[in-house]
């Protein structure tokens, strides 16, 4: 009850959470449950350039019981490094920066692929996302449509056609899948002379969808995993390849420590600029379906996915929402981009 009422002192508003919620909430605000609403995005890396990231100051160690990881490797690796909090549970901040800082991911993406899934998959009632499954740590859940389900839900930036985990519909579609990776590297040595590149990559998309549509008889390709699971191939190439021999080409001694080991490769630098979705051409260019652009990405996550978990958000919810929203088009930065209002404006 403290928390609540110090939390609802603090932005102005008591009635900001339903009284059903509050038994799980803490008797005092945390560091983990954050009770003054999101903060702004971080600016993009003031140091640009490669350097030693798997370094004395980010040692890797396993996960722990009840910390969580999930169907993205590289958040994964983020986690048990301590770029991210070890126990895989962060704000958007720390998402953002973790990124920036580990892989040297473009300030653009990272905002885009942030907001985007914290209003999908995380909490925006205390701004946490789980990169795995669902967790109390993540806080009081908000009113029920929502569900604050973690990356293991996907829908959004993780789904079928995994290269490295099994359709949801097998069962574990977050946990290491030896089979699928299997496929992986055979690809990488029939078309990669046992590299992963931009050669192997269109291929191996190209493959994963047929088997998942001709095995999977409840598949989904919507148009959010249809342009994630292509963004997602050209990741390992990306970020995966050591900044000082950035050659376009994943040696697959480097690509099991990410997908397998969650871990960085011994002595791994990142990325000597900040990358993107460099690659995505090539990637797509077996494929039959038009990709959708950041607009139409920003667009469908606020019609279709916000208004139906959101309904009718009230209070520091709301006003969670609209900022995130705002930070979520401020990024997708297309001036031919119309902005959306489905709470309205927070000074309303």
């Amino acid at each position: 009850m403290i928390y609540y009422i110090l939390c609802s002192l603090l932005n102005f508003s008591f009635f900001l959470v339903p009284v059903t919620a509050l038994r799980k909430f803490p008797t005092a605000p945390t560091a983990s449950w954050p009770c003054l609403g999101p903060v702004s995005p971080p600016d993009p890396l003031v140091h640009l350039g490669t350097k030693l990231v798997n370094d004395a100051a980010h040692p890797w160690m396993p996960p722990r019981v009840g910390d969580q990881r999930g169907p993205c490797p590289g958040l994964n690796v983020l986690a048990s490094h301590g770029y991210l909090p070890r126990n895989g549970v962060a704000t958007t901040v720390q998402l953002i920066n973790a990124v920036q800082e580990g892989f040297n991911m473009e300030n653009r993406l990272a905002k885009i692929f942030v907001y985007s899934t914290l209003i999908v998959n995380g909490n925006p009632l205390t701004n946490l996302l789980s990169i795995g499954g669902m967790t109390p740590l993540t806080g009081p859940d908000p009113p029920s449509p929502a569900v604050v389900a973690g990356l293991n839900a996907g829908g959004l930036f993780e789904g079928d056609a995994s290269m490295s985990r099994a359709d949801g519909y097998f069962g574990n579609s977050h946990e290491f899948n030896t089979g699928v990776f299997d496929q992986f590297k055979s690809f990488s040595a029939n078309y990669g002379n046992g590299f992963y590149n931009f050669t192997v990559a269109p291929k191996l998309r190209h493959h994963l969808f047929q088997q998942s549509r001709q095995n999977n008889p409840e598949v989904s390709f919507t148009e959010f995993r249809w342009f994630s699971a292509h963004a997602k191939s050209v990741f390992p190439v990306n970020f995966f390849v050591d900044g000082r021999n950035y050659t376009g080409q994943l040696s697959m001694d480097a690509a099991e420590a990410f997908f397998k080991d969650g871990r960085f490769p011994d002595d791994f630098w990142r990325a000597p600029a900040p990358v993107g979705l460099e690659g995505m051409g090539e990637v797509s260019s077996m494929s039959s379906v038009e990709l959708i652009s950041f607009c139409r990405l920003y667009t469908n996550v606020i019609n279709m996915a916000a208004k139906d978990l959101y309904p009718n958000p009230t209070g520091l919810l709301r006003t969670n929402l609209i900022k995130n929203m705002r930070w979520l088009f401020e990024a997708v930065d297309d001036p031919d981009c119309a902005e959306i209002f489905p709470y309205g404006r927070v000074d309303e």
